[in-house]
Order: structure tokens, then C-alpha cells, then sequence
């Protein structure tokens, strides 16, 4: 039922020969890795005005220029840097690579830690986002918003594992539906503003203190919300089809292009229009009703707002698990993220991605305001590592132009770093304390992993040298074979049988809780045609493992040492997955407990049950 079910939501598995046509290009691939950064349009904007409005007022809307213009001037250094970045290392990892060859092995760990917690946070800002303005025009829908976002991570879930092609189809459309959405607002809002329309003045509660610095650099670091995706171009080149540097610079151009157009003009808008924004009202879905009232264009942009808004996430779906799989590859997590899934896209990445956004949401009940004060430290910490490392990379490889390469890459990493200051430091008492604490735990953690791959290696390794003088023969090991059992039953007398199979040398053992128990076992095991010897032990403490052990250990059973101990496991297996639930998982506890000792071998002899219905129809008919 369960294969059937998968087969519905997720496809049959393709081919491994089939991944390059999995692979996207410019029209799928600039939706598909520009949607997180084309989603900033959304709420970046409103993220300043809602730090300046209750403070300085109408003040405000000047000063969103302002802030605007000195985004756009990073989005431009950014996307000069990451350009180079593409062409450097067209084999994705971004910044956690950058920064790994060229400034060390901790600096791109850590890259890797901040840009994992950016995706996360990407995916649950992004729905949360996106269903609030939803809420905003349907206010009878709040009280379900933390289960609506759950649902949508869910829904983004099983779309990504679809595989690389269906999922870009999917999320592509709604990108180029928001564009297009947001460019007629502008062109609409502009002719509306030139023809003589004259907004309404809008009611502004402020507490009227002057503009400070602090309150600048607060409104700045939730505008830098605007810049998050860029990076994910870079971690993804391997996604796109042949030639995929030059696919993915062009990606990347084009979604700086979008940025500045959109964000830019969406800033410039609300000049003109002074929509207040707040938790309840967002700022597009308030300058579409000034400028179209609630009309068909209205709705419109709701539903390619709110849908865009999700479908950022989908940015984090690309980039994450690429990024992941490539540090798993390394060593530097678990390398389950390393491999595809069936329709040949990382699918343990993405249910990984899925669960932890999941879990953000359901902490921070979806609150846009709670969730965007851990945003955006991650992805500048990376944005600078990335950056000093492709300037100690032009200074040692040099090359045509690496002056003024260099010098891009050097800006970019001073300026980012300021960012990551101001960010940390506005934004601290509002959850970059999280981040800020979290990352280096993750850091840890990671090294952590790659000391006992490490570790793993050097013992499970055979030298060149020594493979010419291994012998293996069955002179090496002497078997002994030892096959618990509770009852004699269908089940372990094929244990047993089996056990005849691999050794001469085979003992039936029964832990017995009470004598009637141990005699009753006794009796039947009389009456079976095998000179196989029966030990029963009584455990007066109703335990299994411990006899089972000190019965290997004793002079009784009498063992060589170096020799090995097969202990052959009886288990019958149930037709349905709840029956489980209804017997004891005493193997499990056996398992555990034995592995412990290298020279004891275990092996599980299973019996396959048949359905309950057809046993007992079965029976009834005899």
C-alpha cells in the first residue's frame, strides 16, 4: 500500500541515464532558483516600513529610497562576485566551496553551517510570508495559519520529489505570473499617479523621534531580507544542462535585473502611495487596491503574491539539498544526504529541509515579524566568506583582470561583513541570538562527523600491500552456532535447519522465566528427529540477553577463542505494518546487544506469514 501510495504522489524511479534530461535550463531555471530573491519583492519593503512607520511617520517613505538604493548597490556587487564564482567552481557548493579551498577547511565548514540555517529559514519565512497575505485579505482563515503553512511546506515537499524537471514546471509558471503581476502594478501605478490621481492621506501613528542611526541600520539589516537567494545560482550550476556556467551566469544576471526592476519600483510606489503595512495588512496587496481597487488585478496579485511568496521556498529546495550533498560527499554530514532518491533528485535533503522548516513554523507560530529576526545573518556570514575567499583565490592564481576581480571580491566581503555586524547587532534581541548561537553548534557538530568518517576509514582500510598476503579460506574462523528459541515452532525449527546448513556445531538455546515454561519447551524439543543439543537456561529476572552471553562465556559452552559464534535469529514477519505493534521486538533488543562483540556473528532466519483473513478462511474451509 505504501509503494503504491509513493508511486501516486511521487512517480515511478528514473533511470540513473535520464539525469541529464532532468537538468533545467534559462526559461525553467531562472523561475525555479530566482523565486526566493524575486519573492523579497513581497515583504522586504514592508519589513522597513514597519521598523520606520512608528517611529518617524511619513518620514518613513523617503528614507525606503534611500535604503532601497544601498540594497540594489549590494545586489549589484553581489551578482558581479557571484558570477566569477560560477565560472571558478562549476561544480556547485558556492560558498561552502570557495571558502573551503582557499581560505580553510573551518572557514567553509562554517559557510556550509550558515548557508544550511539561511535555507531553512528561507523556507519557513517564505510560506509563512506568503500565507499571511493570504490571512490579510481573509481574515476568518488566521486562526488556521500555522496548519495552512504546514500543509504548503508539505505540498513543496512532494512536489521537489518529483524530480528536478516536474518540480521546475510546477514552481516555474507562478514566478513569471508574479512578474508580470508586479510589472503591470508599476506601469498601472505610475500612469494612475501622472494622470493627476491624488492618494489618500493614511492615518500614521508615530511617537515622532528623530531619524537615528540605529534605527537606519535596524530598517537596512530587514531589508537585506531582499538579497537572500542570490547565492543559491552558484550551489545549483550542476543542475542546469550543458553549458552550465554559462547557463548559470546568465540565471543569475537576469534574476538581478528582476530584483532591481521590481524592488526598486515597488520602493519608488509606495512613495506615492503611503500604504501602512503591518502584520494584518501587507504592503503590495495594500498599493493593489489603491491602485486598481478590488478588482480582478487586485485578486490577481493576491494569488500570484501569496503563491510566489511559497514558491521561494522552492529556492531553498534547490539549494539545500545540492548544498548538503556535496558537504556529505566530504564527510561533513551524514552521507544519507548524499544520495538520490527515485526520480533522481536528494530526497533525503529535502524531507530533512522539510521537517526542520516545518518544526521553525510550528515554534514561532508562523509569525513573519518572529521568524525574520533569524533571517538573513546566515546567508552574509556566507556571502562574505565567499568573497574573501575568491580574493585570496585571485591573489594567488592570478590570471587576466585579477586586479579588478580582486577588487570586487575585497569590497564585497568588507561590505558584507559590516552587514553581518549590523544584522547581528540590531537584530540580536529580536532571534539573531539563535543563529548566532546555533551556527557554531552546527560547526561542531559537522567536524564531529568527519572525525569519525575519519575514524571509520583508517580502520575499515586495507593497504595496497597487504591485500596480496590476506588469505580467506574457511580454515580461518571455526563456526559455532548457537539458535535462540522461545517455543518450538514453524519458525525456529527452520532456524534450525538452516543453522544444520552453515555448521556442524549447533545449539538450540531457551531462556525459560519459570520452569513450567522451560519444561513445556524441553518436552516438544524431545520429540524433533535432530541431535542438535537443547540448553535451557531459567532467568529469574525475565531477562534474555544476559543467560544468552553468559552462556558464551562459560565453560559449559565450552568456545575456543578466535572462534566465531553464528547466532542465528528465528523471526516471523507479518503481513501488515500495525501487527507489528501487536508482538514483542525481543530480536531487536537481542541485535543491540550482540553487536557489541566482534567475534559473534548474528543472522535473521525469517518465516513470512500469511494474511490474517485468508489463515482463517483457510482453516474454517478445512
Amino acid at each position: 500500500m505504501f509503494k503504491d501510495l509513493k508511486r501516486v504522489l511521487i512517480g515511478r524511479p528514473l533511470k540513473n541515464e535520464l539525469m541529464g534530461e532532468e537538468k533545467y535550463g534559462i526559461l525553467w531555471g531562472l523561475p525555479i532558483l530566482a523565486s526566493d530573491a524575486i519573492s523579497s519583492v513581497a515583504y522586504a519593503g514592508q519589513e522597513i516600513l514597519m521598523v520606520l512607520i512608528p517611529i518617524i511617520g511619513a518620514l518613513a517613505y523617503g528614507q525606503l529610497t534611500v535604503i532601497s538604493c544601498f540594497i540594489i548597490g549590494l545586489l549589484i556587487l553581489l551578482t558581479l562576485s557571484y558570477r566569477q564564482t560560477i565560472q571558478c567552481y562549476p561544480n556547485g557548493g558556492g560558498a561552502y566551496i570557495v571558502a573551503k579551498e582557499n581560505i580553510g577547511i573551518l572557514a567553509g565548514v562554517t559557510a556550509g553551517a550558515a548557508l544550511s540555517v539561511d535555507y531553512i529559514l528561507t523556507v519557513a519565512v517564505s510560506v509563512s510570508s506568503g500565507i499571511a497575505q493570504i490571512t490579510s485579505a481573509f481574515s476568518q482563515l488566521r486562526h488556521y495559519t500555522v496548519p495552512l503553512c504546514v500543509v504548503m511546506v508539505l505540498l513543496l515537499m512532494l512536489g521537489n520529489l518529483r524530480g528536478i524537471r516536474e518540480s521546475s514546471r510546477i514552481f516555474g509558471i507562478p514566478a513569471y505570473a508574479f512578474i508580470i503581476a508586479i510589472i503591470t502594478m508599476l506601469i498601472a501605478g505610475f500612469l494612475k499617479i501622472k494622470s493627476g490621481y491624488i492618494p489618500p492621506e493614511p492615518t500614521i501613528r508615530s511617537v515622532g523621534e528623530p531619524i537615528t542611526l540605529i534605527l537606519l541600520l535596524r530598517a537596512f539589516s530587514n531589508g537585506c531580507a531582499a538579497l537572500t537567494g542570490v547565492e543559491a545560482v552558484s550551489n545549483a550550476v550542476p543542475n542546469f544542462k550543458e553549458p552550465s556556467t554559462k547557463y548559470a551566469r546568465t540565471v543569475l544576471l537576469l534574476l538581478s535585473i528582476i530584483i532591481f526592476s521590481l524592488f526598486g519600483g515597488t520602493s519608488i510606489l509606495a512613495n506615492f502611495y503611503h500604504v501602512v503595512p503591518s502584520e494584518e495588512n501587507a504592503m503590495l496587496i495594500l498599493i493593489a487596491e489603491e491602485v486598481f481597487g478590488k478588482g480582478f488585478m487586485f485578486y490577481y496579485i493576491m494569488v500570484t503574491t501569496f503563491i510566489i511568496l511559497v514558491m521561494a521556498a522552492n529556492t531553498a529546495f534547490s539549494g539545500f539539498p545540492m548544498l548538503v550533498a556535496v558537504m556529505a560527499k566530504e564527510g561533513y554530514v551524514p552521507r544519507q544526504l548524499s544520495m538520490k532518491g527515485d526520480r533522481l533528485s536528494y530526497s533525503n535533503g529535502i524531507i530533512v529541509l522539510s521537517a526542520i522548516s516545518i518544526l521553525l513554523i510550528v515554534v514561532f507560530k508562523a509569525k513573519v515579524s518572529s521568524l525574520i529576526g533569524l533571517y538573513a545573518i546566515g546567508v552574509f556570514i556566507s556571502f562574505t566568506l565567499s568573497q574573501t575567499g575568491m580574493f585570496l583565490r585571485w591573489k594567488r592564481v592570478r590570471g587576466k583582470n585579477w586586479v579588478a576581480k580582486a577588487a570586487i571580491n575585497c569590497t564585497g566581503a568588507i561590505v558584507t561583513a559590516i552587514v553581518v555586524v549590523i544584522i547581528a547587532i540590531t537584530k540580536f534581541n529580536e532571534g539573531a541570538w539563535v543563529v548566532v548561537f546555533l551556527i557554531p553548534v552546527l560547526i561542531y557538530l559537522m567536524l564531529k562527523v568527519k572525525k569519525h568518517y575519519v575514524a571509520v576509514k583508517i580502520q575499515l582500510r586495507v593497504k595496497n600491500e597487504e591485500l596480496d598476503e590476506i588469505n580467506i579460506t574457511r580454515d580461518i574462523y571455526t563456526n559455532r552456532v548457537i539458535v535462540p528459541i522461545a517455543s518450538i515452532n514453524k519458525s525456529s525449527i527452520r532456524a534450525l535447519r538452516f543453522a544444520r546448513t552453515i555448521s556442524d556445531n549447533v545449539v538450540a538455546f531457551c531462556v525459560a522465566i519459570d520452569e513450567e515454561s522451560g519444561n513445556e519447551v524441553r518436552e516438544k524439543y524431545e520429540r524433533l528427529n535432530t541431535d542438535i543439543p537443547l540448553v535451557v537456561k531459567y532467568s529469574p529476572f525475565r531477562r534474555v540477553v544476559e543467560p544468552l552471553l553468559k552462556f558464551i562465556e562459560s565453560t559449559e559452552y565450552d568456545y575456543n577463542k578466535g572462534d566465531m559464534i553464528t547466532v542465528v535469529l528465528p523471526q516471523f514477519s507479518v503481513k501488515r505494518g500495525w501487527h507489528r505493534i501487536l508482538h514483542n521486538q525481543t530480536r531487536i533488543f537481542i541485535e543491540k546487544e550482540l553487536l557489541k562483540h566482534k567475534h559473534i556473528v548474528l543472522a535473521t532466519m525469517p518465516l513470512q506469514l500469511k494474511d490474517d483473513e485468508y489463515v482463517l478462511s483457510s482453516a474454517k474451509y478445512k
